[in-house]
């Protein structure tokens, strides 16, 4: 069973064999304080505790813990407070006053037993816990050291003017076990008993001493389990009573250094407990440590906080602690309610050199000489407004920086607000500046922009819906020159059906005037207003105008055949060739004379005409056929014997046609097998690729037989 547990918010989870022994050893020392001494279920159990450790010790040179009071630290991961056996087990060294234990060899099988006997009583019930029992009781296991938590040295503090309740007292405590552990390094974690004089208590003392000693993962461990512990005293207690050990605590996180701080937070276990320990510690520590400690929270946790956000953050600090009587509880309330929103998730790369960054850093952290002064630093409008965003305020600030970007950087503005960070009032803000930079006199200023942004124009268009957005781009749309019309109409296409109902709107409004622009934009809709037709434009004096009526036409089955229909018999030969495409997928019986006479109509081109021929080549009908027959072959004026038409689009398409239609008919197979007969290559394979049923020609015939074929 493995106790997961993520650092530096990538997954780190508990080694399996550590969680598995630490689980074992809780079961031990559980069977131990329940079974009398020789019961046989204690025998097995301490045969496989052993068993663990043995390996355990082998592969690492030895085994260490710290403790909190729910958790424990080892190998720089916190086990999970909610895990109920590993509970247990932190609970139980706690009572007993014990900040860690090591293992620094395997303990023979007797001094294992008597030790799991000794833990294994209830050291706050029994009022004698093992840690306060001193050096010598903590000495007497061999390859085993245990560390105490507290001591009674308490006049070690040096303030007599601190309060005497139960709270002052445990805060008391702590802050001389952290002293002590820290001052006492390896010796207080080795096999040598603790003893000697007592530490000194003095903040900085201390943060010199854990920055000094050479990185032991159970020393810091040691550490990591004290400033967990006074965390969570610091959120409880109220604020008179804890104020020395606040003040201590603050003086030692703003001693030491960022890399220290930073490697400690680290080891205090998964982001979401860093989180916790943050949280805990904002409501208690002192303005300027607050702000080195989210700083290396951050690092811990591998985010990024702007360092924007930084520097007001460190002028919070500054006014909290030197600023004037009126302006310290509005700065620290500030400063602690940002920090709050902060760390529940930051992510923002900054954009800054990093010269440029330091100098803004040291003007931040600068107090004006003279307050009644005042100084302007100006600041650019994109920096305010992601400020604001991320710390969800709005104000006459950020709408004038507002009002800057989008007279002069609006995509600029959008990129911002479409990355807000998640979160209540981050979104309250954005949807707020939203608001008041996307309006339609925005959308009409960016369309009557030379040349025009269609992009940034679509931005808008979609931010304020299509039932708003249509009639400034339908306005732009009938101004546009080519490109941008073309744009315009692929904007306004991805708008939906709101956009066809304000085409059709204008159209009834404006008549025939403006009619090929908006039926360009409504050939492009996936719906169109049941109300409206376009049968009207079928016959405009603008072929454009009939070209986008017929797509229009031919979307809807009722007015499909007769779309068909009048596109053949118009006179522009791209809306004919549009209608004998149509026509290929199902073409309406009413349109076979239409086809026939636009398929010998001398007026087309040779390609329109073979295309109209290919459809023609869909109706299994005979007198389809005989008009095939006739296209594609002549009689002689003399001999009155047949051949084939002279080759052309429309003789191949007549004889592919005949040959996948009538292949078998008694009145096409003489035009065919004058088509196999023929020198021309493409004539026999206008034939073989239909009927070979393949692809393969057939076989070449010889240039005698071939002329004397043609001559039959």
């Amino acid at each position: 069973m493995t106790v997961p547990s993520t650092l530096s918010g990538e997954s780190a989870v508990l080694a399996r064999e550590l969680a598995d022994f630490l689980i074992e050893l809780s079961i031990t020392l559980h069977k131990h304080a329940i079974y009398p001494a020789g019961h046989p279920l204690l025998d097995g159990a301490v045969v496989g505790l052993e068993r663990r450790l043995a390996g355990l010790v082998a592969e690492r040179g030895g085994l260490s813990f710290g403790v909190a009071r729910h958790q424990l630290v080892i190998e720089g991961v916190a086990t999970d407070a909610a895990h109920p056996v590993l509970r247990e087990l932190a609970g139980r060294f706690h009572r007993h006053h014990l900040g860690a234990v090591r293992f620094t060899a395997l303990p023979s099988r007797a001094t294992l037993v008597d030790l799991l006997r000794t833990l294994a009583t209830d050291g706050a019930r029994t009022g004698a816990p093992l840690g306060l029992a001193g050096p010598e009781a903590l000495a007497r296991w061999p390859g085993v050291a245990l560390f105490p938590l507290t001591f009674a040295r308490l006049e070690l503090l040096e303030d007599d003017s601190q309060p005497a309740g139960e709270v002052a007292t445990r805060g008391a405590q702590l802050w001389v076990g952290l002293a002590r552990a820290a001052l006492a390094g390896d010796t207080a974690l080795g096999d040598a008993p603790i003893s000697g004089e007592p530490p000194s208590t003095d903040p900085v003392v201390v943060a010199r001493a854990i920055e000094a000693h050479a990185r032991d993962v159970a020393y810091d461990q040691v550490v990591v389990g004290y400033l967990l512990h006074i965390a969570e005293e610091l959120r409880k207690a109220p604020e008179q009573e804890a104020a020395p050990l606040r003040r201590r605590i603050s003086n030692l996180v703003s001693s030491l250094h960022p890399d220290t701080l930073r490697h400690l937070l680290a080891m205090g276990g998964d982001a979401a407990q860093r989180q916790r320990f943050v949280l805990d510690a904002v409501e208690g520590l002192a303005a300027d440590a607050v702000v080195e400690l989210v700083q290396a929270a951050a690092s811990a946790s591998e985010q990024t906080i702007s360092h924007s956000m930084l520097r007001l953050l460190a002028k919070f600090a500054v006014h909290a602690e030197v600023g004037t009587e009126r302006v310290r509880p509005d700065a620290e309330g500030a400063l602690r309610d940002h920090v709050r929103k902060l760390v529940v998730g930051w992510r923002l790369d900054d954009p800054n050199p990093e010269g440029y960054r330091a100098a803004l850093e040291a003007m931040s952290r600068a107090m004006p000489r003279d307050e009644t002064v005042e100084t302007t630093y100006p600041c650019e409008p994109e920096r305010l407004v992601s400020m604001a965003l991320e710390v969800g305020v709005v104000g006459g600030t950020v709408w004038r920086a507002v009002d800057a970007l989008t007279a002069e950087r609006l995509a600029a503005l959008l990129d911002l607000l479409e990355r807000t960070p998640t979160g209540e009032s981050q979104a309250a803000a954005a949807e707020a500046i939203w608001a008041h930079a996307v309006t339609l006199d925005r959308l009409r200023a960016v369309l009557e922009g030379s040349p025009v942004d269609v992009a940034l124009a679509g931005r808008l268009a979609r931010r304020l819906g299509a039932p708003a957005a249509a009639g400034p781009l339908l306005d732009a749309l009938s101004a546009a020159d080519e490109r941008h019309a073309r744009a315009l109409v692929d904007l306004l296409a991805t708008l939906g059906p709101a956009v066809g109902e304000a085409c059709a709107a204008r159209l009834a409004q404006r008549g025939r005037a403006e009619a090929r622009p908006l039926l360009a934009v409504m050939g492009r809709l996936a719906e169109l207003p049941g109300w409206f037709s376009a049968m009207q434009y079928a016959t405009h004096g603008d072929p454009e105008v009939r070209r986008e009526a017929f797509k229009i036409l031919l979307r809807r089955p009722a007015t499909r055949e007769v779309a068909i229909c009048t596109a053949l018999a118009d006179a522009d030969e791209r809306l004919v060739r549009s209608g004998m495409s149509a026509a290929l997928g199902g073409c309406p019986d009413r349109a076979v004379p239409l086809l026939q006479r636009r398929a010998a109509d001398p007026s087309l081109s040779p390609e329109a005409r073979a295309l109209g021929v290919r459809v023609l080549g869909t109706f299994k009908d005979a007198r389809v056929r005989d008009w095939l027959v006739d296209r594609a072959r002549v009689r002689r004026r003399f001999t009155g014997r047949t051949r084939l038409a002279p080759k052309s689009p429309e003789l191949l398409a007549t004889l592919a046609a005949l040959a996948n239609g009538w292949r078998n008919d008694p009145v096409v197979a003489p035009v065919l097998a004058l088509a196999r007969r023929s020198s021309d290559v493409e004539v026999r394979l206008a034939t073989a690729l239909r009927t070979g049923g393949a692809g393969v020609p057939t076989p070449a015939i010889s240039s005698r037989r071939t002329a004397t074929a043609e001559g039959d």
